[in-house]
C-alpha cells in the first residue's frame, strides 16, 4: 500500500514537473492561473524638480497569468496627476505600459501622489501606483490668498498673516508693496533678513458690497519669481444663515419616521436666542439643540411613520428668533405628490368588482344600460 502511495505521488509530480499540469490533477488551480499582474515597479521617485516642471513617468507591468489580462481604469487620486493611453489587454508573458504624469505647479516640499489600477486579476483587482518625490520653489508663499468672512454687523478690522520664505541661496530683496484697493491694508515685516518674511493684510470696514477681492503686488530681487501675487478677498455675511434653506423630502407617505436638521448660524453683535420651535400640520415635531451657544444651532424636525402633504398645501417649521431683523424664521417644507397607480380599467370595471371567472368584457356587457 505504501509502494502504491508512493507511485501515485511520482506520477504527480511527473505531471507538474515542466508547469502544464491540469487543474484535476493537483485537486486546485495552480497558482498563475488566469489573468495576472506584476509592476516591475509601483513607486516612482521623481528626486527633486522645480515647481511648474511636470514630472512623466510610466510604469511597465506584465502579465505572468495564463489568460488575458485587462485593465479596466487608472484613476489618479486628484487633478494635479493624469494618466495618459494604457495597455488595455496584454497576453500572457506580455508586457505594457501606464504612463502618468504629475504636474508641480503651485507645490512646495515633499509630495506624494497616487493612481489606483483597475485589471481583472482576481488575486489584486486594485493596484495603487505612486509618484512621490520634493518640490523645489525659489519662493514660497502660504496661504495665496487672504480670506475674511465678516458678518455685516460687526465689521471690525481683521488682518490676516501671509508668510514668505526664500529657499534661495543669494539673500531675497523685497520692495514695492502695492494694494490699490482702499478697503484693504498691507504691511510687510521682516522675520529673518533675506529669508522669511510676513506679509499683513488688514481688512478696513465699512463694506459696502456682499464681497470683493483685491490684489497685493510685491517685487522680489529673484528672476525665478519677479513678482508676487497675493489675493485679498472679504466675504459679507447676514448676521444670521439658515442651512438648508428650505426642506426637501421623498415622497410619501413615509413607511420610516424621518429626522430632518436645519442648521442656523449667527454671526451677528449679540447671542442669538432660539424658542417656539413648531411645524404647521399636526404630526411634526421640531426642536431646538445648541451645540455653539448663542451661535450655532440644530433645529431637528421629526416627520412621523405615514406623513404625507396634501396636494396644495403649504407647510413649513418656524422658529422664535431674538434678532430684531430675524423675529420669525421659517422655513419652507416640500413634498412631490406620489402618482396613482393605473389600472387601464373604468371605475365600475376596477378588479374586486369583478366575478372570479368573468373578464372585464362580459362584466360590461351584464352593466344595465342607462
Amino acid at each position: 500500500m505504501a509502494a502504491g502511495a508512493l507511485g501515485y505521488f511520482a506520477a504527480g509530480l511527473a505531471q507538474t514537473k515542466d508547469g502544464t499540469a491540469t487543474p484535476g490533477a493537483a485537486g486546485a488551480p495552480p497558482d498563475g492561473a488566469g489573468p495576472k499582474i506584476q509592476f516591475a515597479e509601483i513607486v516612482y521617485d521623481f528626486g527633486k524638480v522645480n515647481s511648474g516642471e511636470v514630472v512623466k513617468h510610466s510604469f511597465v507591468f506584465t502579465n505572468i497569468g495564463t489568460a488575458t489580462l485587462e485593465i479596466k481604469d487608472v484613476r489618479p487620486g486628484c487633478g494635479c496627476t493624469t494618466a495618459g493611453t494604457w495597455d488595455k489587454e496584454v497576453q500572457p508573458g506580455k508586457s505594457g505600459s501606464i504612463p502618468l504624469q504629475f504636474n508641480s505647479a503651485n507645490f512646495g516640499g515633499t509630495v506624494m501622489k497616487q493612481a489606483t489600477v483597475t485589471c481583472n486579476d482576481p488575486s489584486q483587482s486594485n493596484v495603487v501606483l505612486q509618484i512621490k518625490g520634493t518640490v523645489w520653489k525659489a519662493i514660497e508663499i502660504a496661504p495665496s490668498m487672504a480670506v475674511f468672512n465678516v458678518s455685516s454687523e460687526a465689521q471690525t478690522n481683521d488682518t490676516k498673516i501671509v508668510r514668505i520664505v526664500s529657499n534661495l541661496e543669494e539673500p531675497l530683496v523685497l520692495s514695492d508693496l502695492q494694494c490699490t484697493n482702499h478697503s484693504f491694508k498691507a504691511e510687510l515685516k521682516t522675520v529673518r533678513p533675506g529669508k522669511e518674511f510676513e506679509l499683513h493684510i488688514t481688512a478696513l470696514p465699512p463694506f459696502t458690497s456682499p464681497s470683493m477681492v483685491a490684489p497685493v503686488t510685491i517685487k522680489t530681487s529673484s528672476t525665478n519669481m519677479p513678482l508676487i501675487n497675493v489675493s485679498a478677498y472679504v466675504a459679507v455675511q447676514q448676521p444670521v444663515t439658515v442651512t438648508p434653506a428650505q426642506i426637501m423630502l421623498a415622497a410619501g407617505p413615509f413607511t420610516n419616521a424621518v429626522k430632518q436638521i436645519v442648521s442656523i448660524h449667527s454671526t451677528g453683535t449679540n447671542a442669538l436666542v432660539l424658542s417656539d420651535a413648531s411645524v404647521n400640520v399636526p404630526g411634526v415635531k421640531a426642536r431646538i439643540e445648541e451645540p455653539q451657544p448663542g451661535r450655532l444651532f440644530n433645529l431637528i424636525v421629526d416627520f412621523p411613520v405615514g406623513f404625507q402633504t396634501k396636494p396644495g398645501e403649504s407647510v413649513e417649521v418656524s422658529v422664535k428668533s431674538n434678532h430684531p431683523k430675524f423675529p420669525l424664521i421659517k422655513v419652507p417644507v416640500f413634498q412631490p405628490q406620489r402618482a396613482a397607480a393605473a389600472t387601464g380599467l373604468p371605475v365600475a370595471l376596477q378588479p374586486a368588482q369583478l366575478k372570479p371567472t368573468q373578464t372585464p368584457a362580459a362584466a360590461a356587457a351584464e352593466k344595465p344600460k342607462p
